[in-house]
């Protein structure tokens, strides 16, 4: 079966087990809770079958049973028969130890984990509403809250917020899955920052650009209708290294001025050349209404 981020995470936690004899029991109710039929526990990953097959009492009389995928390309389900003490559902946990076992085994019979571009998702599909209960109510008695919806026919606990993803990973004890997610997170985090110092630079050249061509053409307006010539020696100055750099900043330009001349300046000498190209605008459109009068 292909590795995905869910698949890893059970593949860890299946070679992670418990010592104590009341946890181990916790861990094998719940595979066979959440990971049963009725009759068979079955699961799609192999190191999954190995757990509750290593959990049993009596193995020999429990073989794994490999089941080929029934549509092409599709993973094999491996199957174990359930013990008779295993068919049905035990009374609730008191033990906190025991909760996080059946939690865990929850996850590793019908949880999945996910960080794609849509979001984070965590999820459990239960077959019926009385173990959809059974799993609610461990959840929340760690302080863990899921949120519902059904899905063909089936329940689905799910969360869908990255601290409370974490959360459950931790508890259940899912450590790798929690730094694999941590780090996606701080790759999108990085990417998200890039671009949008990239779109706020280019934002920022893009204005440049529209300002500098609109003081290009006012200077030039000026010099048709004016003359540079008549400007005063600051004004000529700035109007003419616009014209000769037309794509460089305020800043640059005011470097070039002889004596340098800082950024404010130089953009009030513009605004100072563009306040007297209106006023010689206007006069050149006054100059033929007065004539035809």
């Amino acid at each position: 079966m292909a590795s995905s981020l869910s698949a890893d995470a059970k593949d860890a936690l299946a070679r992670d087990v418990p010592e104590a004899p009341h946890c181990r029991q916790a861990l094998a109710r719940g595979l066979a809770t959440f990971g049963s039929d009725g009759a068979r526990f079955r699961t799609q990953r192999n190191a999954v079958a190995r757990l509750f097959w290593s959990l049993l009492r009596e193995r020999k009389a429990h073989p794994i049973r490999k089941v080929a995928g029934a549509r092409l390309y599709r993973a094999p389900t491996y199957e174990i028969a359930l013990p008779p003490d295993g068919e049905s559902v035990a009374a609730k946990p008191t033990r906190k130890c025991d909760r996080v076992m059946e939690i865990r085994a929850a996850f590793l019979a019908c949880g999945s984990l996910s960080a794609g571009a849509q979001g984070y998702h965590l999820e459990f599909v239960v077959d019926d509403g009385e173990r959809t209960e059974r799993l609610a109510w461990l959840l929340k008695s760690l302080g863990l809250a899921p949120k519902r919806a059904t899905r063909k026919k089936k329940s689905v606990l799910y969360f869908k917020e990255f601290d409370a993803i974490e959360d459950v990973l931790s508890t259940i004890g899912a450590f790798g899955a929690v730094l694999r997610i941590e780090d996606v997170r701080a790759y999108r985090e990085t990417k998200n920052r890039i671009h949008r110092l990239v779109n706020t630079e280019a934002a920022n050249v893009e204005r440049a650009a529209s300002a500098a061509a609109a003081q290009r053409r006012t200077i030039e307006d000026l010099a048709n209708a004016y003359g540079l010539r008549k400007l005063s020696p600051a004004l000529r100055e700035i109007a003419e290294l616009r014209l000769r750099h037309p794509s460089e900043s305020l800043a640059e330009l005011g470097a070039r001025c002889n004596p340098p001349a800082s950024k404010s300046a130089v953009n009030g000498r513009l605004g100072a050349l563009a306040r007297l190209a209106r006023k010689v605008r206007g006069a050149v459109e006054k100059g033929p209404r007065n004539a035809q009068r």
